[in-house]
């Protein structure tokens, strides 16, 4: 079992930056895929970007790739989320999330991960 917990998350300006981290406790940390989702009020939790049990592998929705960028770090049982050239419309809830890394694990919904975190706040003025 792996429990999470985001951190790191806050109000910005559009077009600024704030990195995210996930704090995971458990063995098995480094055997987990681990995704970061988004959730606006009224909206679908939406898939921003996940990234493989090793780190070498990792996937980005369209909207924001060149801007977001996710690493994890093993031997700490964590893993980030850099956000760079924020946009208000960006502004959600952030959670992070880890999933057995079978096949199609790149673009899995948010219904078949396994562990989540309470999520952080992420609010971008304009």
């Amino acid at each position: 079992q792996v429990q999470l917990a985001e951190s790191g998350g806050g109000l910005v300006q559009a077009g600024g930056s704030l990195r995210l981290s996930c704090a995971a406790s458990g063995r098995t940390f480094s055997s987990y895929a681990m995704g970061w989702f988004r959730q606006a009020p009224g909206k679908e939790r939406e898939l921003v970007t996940a990234v493989s049990w090793g780190g070498s592998s990792t996937y980005y929705a369209d909207s924001v790739k060149g801007r977001f960028t996710i690493s994890r770090d093993n031997a700490k049982n964590t893993v980030y989320l850099q956000m760079n050239s924020l946009k208000p419309e960006e502004t959600a809830v952030y959670y992070c999330a880890a999933t057995i890394p079978t096949a199609g694990w790149r673009t899995r919904s948010w219904r078949e991960y396994d562990y989540w975190g309470q999520g952080t706040q992420v609010t971008v003025s304009s």
